[in-house]
């Protein structure tokens, strides 16, 4: 099965609107879990990927990216966000596949580090994939004057991440233990 990486923008509408029924299948629009929406914020330049059998989406997730200041440093980060498979196709390895092909996407992507939460429960998930845990990482997401730390009451969240690049190599020991300053924006509060 290929997986399709894209644009976000480029993807083709009847696999958008696929992308759509597996987010709200996986978070209802009337649940609480259910971010306010699935559109994500242009100046993260979102980069689509799907892995698709026939016109079927089994998985998707979308690559969000940035620059960061981290301790006085930039670095080029990305993160995933919005990871679904199709729940008539869980346990069959098409997420890990995805989210496996994301790393090496990322890698290729002239990128220092890839860096996101997840809900605790999918940490050995994330791990079988090749990403590591930040132990007492936590991302700031919102904005500065609005943050949205990764902390917060009520979220049970843990930092993963891997380093690219040589200059991200040769820092990752200042990420675990650290709060780290993301700030997406207002669209993407925490990729």
């Amino acid at each position: 099965m290929p997986i399709m990486t894209c644009p976000e923008a480029d993807v083709p509408p009847a696999l958008r609107t696929q992308m759509s029924e597996l987010r709200d299948e996986a978070w209802p629009p009337d649940s609480a879990s259910a971010p306010g929406t699935f559109a994500h914020d242009p100046a993260l330049r979102p980069v689509s990927m799907l892995l698709v059998d026939g016109s079927s989406v089994l998985a998707a997730l979308d690559i969000l990216r940035k620059e960061i200041v981290h301790e006085g440093r930039r670095f080029r980060a990305a993160g995933l966000s919005t990871v679904v498979t199709r729940l008539a196709t869980r346990g069959q390895g098409h997420g890990r596949r995805l989210v496996t092909a994301a790393r090496t996407e990322m890698a290729a992507m002239d990128l220092d580090l890839g860096l996101f939460t997840c809900d605790r429960p999918l940490q050995p998930f994330y791990e079988s994939a090749g990403w590591q845990r930040l132990p007492g990482a936590v991302l700031i997401g919102g904005t500065p004057s609005d943050p949205f730390p990764s902390d917060r009451p009520g979220f049970d969240k843990v930092t993963m991440a891997d380093f690219f690049s040589p200059v991200g190599l040769r820092h990752r020991a200042s990420f675990p233990h650290s709060r780290i300053e993301l700030y997406p924006g207002e669209i993407d509060r925490l990729w």
